[in-house]
């Protein structure tokens, strides 16, 4: 079975969020780096050479297929952020419809800026979002 591309490696964070070229989504980056240490309680870590994911968990399929991934993260894009919510979005409606200007992929909520989404709404929403995975996968 092929392996993921996508792997946690010991990347410069740091290096990695000073070289976003978009001023204002290099601003955001920081505060979603700080907000998703506080909220998960785990350091930051590169996954890949552009995500920057926030613990880990381990993840078996009936396929067979299984690995390591990130609880949660985002990747600063050059249109928009990107975080990654692993669970979906299923559950979180109502979180969904109090969180400002965004669109959703299968995981993924994409939002310009931080300043169009309500902030404590955010929060809650990556929170509960890491504890469904760890209960999931616990």
């Amino acid at each position: 079975m092929a392996e993921l591309k996508t792997q946690r490696n010991d990347g410069d964070v740091d290096a990695f969020l000073d070289a976003v070229e978009h001023d204002g989504r290099r601003e955001d980056a920081f505060v979603l780096r700080a907000m998703m240490e506080e909220i998960t309680g785990e350091t930051a870590f590169m996954w890949g050479d552009s995500i920057v994911g926030f613990g880990t968990y381990h993840y078996a399929y009936e396929s067979g297929r299984e690995g390591e991934w990130f609880l949660t993260g985002f990747a600063p894009r050059k249109r928009e952020m990107t975080l990654y919510i692993m669970p979906g979005f299923d559950e979180f409606e109502p979180l969904l419809a109090r969180l400002g200007k965004h669109r959703l992929g299968r995981s993924c909520l994409y939002i310009g800026r931080l300043a169009n989404v309500e902030e404590n709404v955010l929060r809650e929403l990556i929170g509960v979002s890491v504890e469904k995975i760890k209960a999931l996968y616990a």
